[in-house]
């Protein structure tokens, strides 16, 4: 109820693409509808009497924000659970057998394969999409098996072929007490670099992305643990706990092909990308090797091509940044199967 005799205030909740979410708040005797940010605006003008119906109305969505989360969380719980007396291959190619079916199956996967690798490959016809959309399903439900089990993943360390001089690089610093950036992309298994460098003795933090989905957070920050601590969150408070660990002589891994708000539009396999520079300014100022490394899975196997490449020279954040875009662009166009072409690489693109 409201006091004082200012108006009584309603708050309108809304389902939109799957998620609930507070559309404002309505004063009764007014027809205007105001955005969240206005209704506070409105809590603060009127002395906090409206505040305790938006927190009221917070509070409401809060068991619907769940609800929904659960059901999201279902699919991938069954796959996850269904082959549990399986052994540890067996389930990460059952987990890859299932994303291959979803992108070969369901319509809102395939829509988002075909927008971006059409881009690329503007000529590949129907039928070859569908196989290569198929490929990459099982090559990604493989690695996020292992990444959700990645203690276990770690013991298979037999099965990995580990080359490239960038590994004597990081031996180096490591003896010296320097830190390194390790930078990489969703191509492969790239779980597969932290395994090898925490087996020598080289325990590398992670940089993830949080993720919106409670269940999935709780098992993507198990999994980057389970790889190497620190696990590390991007924005302000991940980058200052990032700064400390590497003055600290720690090795940090950094996964650069996602789209970054604050990151400058850079070519990526022919098309300009927003990009973050984040990872090479940090390499500059601390005096760090800057370090490409890739996991390269055979086909539809476990056996993983680890590949420590020689540090980017130093120059400037534009020029290292675009050495590595390069660098994982002819690897993508070599083994397009291997890259996880969901990210959309090019949204909301500057033209």
């Amino acid at each position: 109820m409201a006091q004082g005799g200012s108006a009584p205030t309603v708050l309108i909740l809304k389902l939109t693409r799957g998620k609930f979410q507070t559309n404002g708040l309505r004063l009764v005797e007014s027809p205007h509808i105001l955005t969240l940010r206005q209704a506070r605006a409105v809590s603060r003008n009127s002395g906090g009497h409206s505040r305790k119906y938006l927190h009221t109305g917070q509070m409401l969505t809060r068991p619907a924000k769940y609800l929904w989360q659960h059901i999201r969380y279902i699919p991938l719980w069954t796959a996850l659970t269904y082959s549990k007396w399986r052994g540890f291959d067996a389930r990460a190619r059952s987990l890859g057998n299932f994303f291959g079916w979803t992108m070969r199956w369901i319509p809102l996967a395939r829509r988002r394969f075909d927008r971006e690798i059409l881009r690329i490959y503007p000529d590949m016809d129907r039928s070859d999409r569908l196989k290569l959309s198929r490929k990459m399903g099982q090559n990604m439900g493989r690695t996020l098996f292992e990444v959700f089990h990645n203690t276990q993943f770690q013991k298979g360390l037999d099965r990995f072929h580990i080359s490239g001089p960038g590994l004597a690089v990081l031996e180096k610093a490591r003896d010296e007490g320097k830190g390194a950036i390790i930078v990489s992309g969703h191509f492969g298994q790239w779980e597969a670099v932290r395994a090898v460098l925490k087996d020598r003795g080289m325990e590398t933090g992670g940089v993830y992305r949080r993720q919106n989905n409670r269940h999935y957070q709780r098992l993507w920050v198990r999994g980057i643990e389970q790889g190497g601590k620190p696990a590390l969150t991007t924005g302000p408070r991940g980058t200052k706990a990032m700064i400390r660990h590497l003055r600290a002589g720690g090795f940090v891994a950094i996964l650069l092909d996602e789209k970054t708000v604050d990151g400058e539009m850079m070519p990526f396999l022919g098309f300009d990308a927003l990009t973050s520079l984040a990872a090479a300014r940090l390499a500059l100022k601390y005096n760090v090797p800057f370090i490409p490394a890739f996991g390269t899975r055979h086909e539809n196997s476990s056996d993983i091509d680890v590949e420590f490449e020689a540090p980017i020279e130093p120059s400037d954040p534009m020029t290292m940044t675009q050495a590595f875009n390069d660098n994982l662009s002819a690897r993508i166009l070599e083994k397009p199967d291997q890259w996880y072409w969901l990210l959309r690489r090019w949204k909301d693109m500057r033209q």
